[in-house]
C-alpha cells in the first residue's frame, strides 16, 4: 500500500494532468443571446472541482500527514479532489487566472465526456463590505471606482466569451443586497448605495452569455428574514404579505430594482435567481432558531420576488453548515468556532425552488483577522464565537480547516 505522502504526491500529479485542449472558436460579442437562465444550470452537469481550493487543501493535507494526523490528511484529500467549491474573483488581478480555470474544465470534459459546471463568485464591488472591515476590497467610488468596476466586469465577460462550451454559474457580490437593505445609516454604505446599484445592474447587463447563469446576492436568513411559515399558510393572502418581517419586502424591492436597471441597459438581461447564505452557517430545513434556516427564508422571499415579476430560483451555501446544535448570535459570522463542513454540493434539494446546494465559501480560507492592529480588523473576529488567533481575511487558516474537517456533518470519508 502506498504511504500517505505518496498519495498526496499522486493527487498533486493527477491535478495537473495535461490533456489536449479542444480548439474553441471565439464568438463575437452579442447582447441578443439565448439565455440558459430559464432552466436549472446544474442539471446534467458535474460540479467542477476548484483548482485553487484543491492546491490549498493538498498543502493542508501534507501538513496533517507530516504531523501524524493520517486520517484527517486522507479526509482532506477527499475534499481536495472530490468536492466542488466556488472560484472567487475578488480583485482585478485574479481575472488573468480565469482562462486556466476554464481550460481545465474543458480538458476534464474532453477526457471524461462529463460536462462541467464552473461556479464563480464575483466579489469586487466598490466599497465592498461597507458595514464591516474584514473583507474591504480594492475599489472605491471616490477613486474612480465605478468606471474601474465596469472595466473589471467587461474584462471578465471577455474571458468567459472564449469558452462557450463550458457552463458557468456566476454569483454576484455577496453581502451587497444585505447592506443596501439594512445598513444605509452607515455612511460608507449610504454614500455608495446608488452607485452600487448601478454597478450591479451594469454587471448583470454585460454578463449575458449563452453559457452563463446569474444569481444575485440574497444575504441570508439571519440578516434579511425571520418569518416562520405555517405549512398551511396561504402565500397569496395579503395579510400575510403585509405582515412579513420588515427586511423581506425591502430585500425584494432592492433585488428587483437592480434587475430592472439592468434591463434598461440590456433589454435581454435575465437573472436565474438568488444566492443565499454565502460564507454563512445557516442550516437548510434543520434549524428551528429564528432566522437561522435558509429553507424558511427561501420560501418566504420567493413569493415577494415573484409578485414583482422575478420568478427566482436559489442556490444555498452549505459549506460550513454542518453544526446546527448551538445557539446562534449575530457576531458568529467570523471564523465560527462551532462550524463544520456541511452537506456536499448537490441538485437533490429540499424544495424545487432551490437549484442546488453549493459550497461557495472555500472552508479554511479565513473570514477576517483577530489582530487588533491590522488595517482590516473587525470586532466580530474576536467575538466569543470566533476561533482565535486568526490570520488576514482570505489567507489560509489551517486550524480552522482542521476544525471544519473534524466537525463535518455528514462526515468526510477518507477515500484514499
Amino acid at each position: 500500500m502506498k504511504n500517505l505522502q505518496s498519495l498526496i504526491t499522486l493527487a498533486v500529479a493527477l491535478s495537473g494532468i495535461a490533456f489536449a485542449t479542444p480548439v474553441v472558436e471565439e464568438r463575437a460579442p452579442s447582447k441578443n443571446v439565448t439565455s440558459i437562465s430559464t432552466t436549472n444550470p446544474f442539471t446534467g452537469f458535474e460540479f467542477f472541482v476548484s483548482p485553487v481550493y484543491r492546491e490549498e487543501i493538498l498543502n493542508a493535507s501534507s501538513q496533517l500527514s507530516h504531523s501524524g494526523n493520517t486520517t484527517l490528511a486522507k479526509q482532506a484529500l477527499t475534499v481536495a479532489t472530490k468536492i466542488s467549491t466556488f472560484l472567487w474573483i475578488s480583485d482585478t488581478a485574479t481575472i488573468s487566472k480565469v482562462p486556466s480555470w476554464l481550460k481545465e474544465a474543458q480538458k476534464i470534459q474532453k477526457a471524461t465526456r462529463k460536462k462541467q459546471v464552473v461556479q464563480i463568485q464575483i466579489y469586487n464591488l466598490p466599497e465592498r463590505d461597507c458595514s464591516a472591515k474584514a473583507s474591504a476590497g480594492e475599489l472605491s467610488y471616490a477613486d474612480g471606482g465605478e468606471a474601474k468596476y465596469q472595466a473589471f466586469i467587461l474584462s471578465i465577460a471577455a474571458e468567459l466569451k472564449k469558452f462557450p462550451d463550458v457552463r458557468i454559474v456566476l454569483a454576484l457580490e455577496t453581502d451587497a443586497i444585505g447592506n443596501l437593505v439594512t445598513n444605509l445609516a452607515v455612511p460608507k454604505c449610504g454614500d455608495a448605495a446608488e452607485a452600487q446599484k448601478r454597478s450591479m445592474a451594469f454587471a448583470i447587463a454585460n454578463l449575458q452569455l449563452p453559457n452563463v447563469s446569474l444569481y444575485v446576492d440574497g444575504a441570508h436568513a439571519g440578516w434579511l428574514g425571520y418569518v416562520t411559515l405555517s405549512p398551511l399558510q396561504d402565500l397569496s393572502d395579503p395579510s400575510f404579505i403585509d405582515g412579513l418581517e420588515q427586511n423581506l419586502g425591502p430585500a425584494a424591492d432592492v433585488i428587483t430594482e437592480i434587475i430592472a436597471m439592468a434591463k434598461a441597459i440590456n433589454p435581454n438581461a435575465v437573472v436565474r435567481g438568488v444566492a443565499t447564505n454565502i460564507s454563512n452557517y445557516n442550516g437548510l430545513g434543520n434549524n428551528n432558531q429564528t432566522g437561522m434556516d435558509e429553507l424558511v427564508y427561501v420560501r418566504n422571499l420567493q413569493p415577494l420576488l415573484a409578485a414583482k415579476g422575478f420568478d427566482a430560483h436559489f442556490i444555498v451555501d452549505q459549506g460550513r453548515s454542518g453544526t446546527q446544535n448551538y445557539t446562534r448570535e449575530g457576531t458568529d459570522w467570523c471564523n465560527n468556532k462551532f462550524a463544520g463542513f456541511g452537506p456536499r454540493p448537490t441538485t437533490n434539494t429540499p424544495d424545487p425552488l432551490i437549484d442546488a446546494v453549493v459550497w461557495a465559501k472555500p472552508g479554511g480560507e479565513c473570514d477576517g483577522t483577530s489582530d487588533t492592529t491590522a488595517a482590516r480588523f473587525d470586532e466580530g473576529c474576536v467575538s466569543p464565537n470566533s476561533l482565535i488567533p486568526a490570520p488576514e481575511s482570505g489567507t489560509w487558516f489551517q486550524a480552522y480547516f482542521v476544525q471544519l474537517l473534524t466537525k463535518a456533518n455528514p462526515p468526510i470519508p477518507a477515500l484514499y
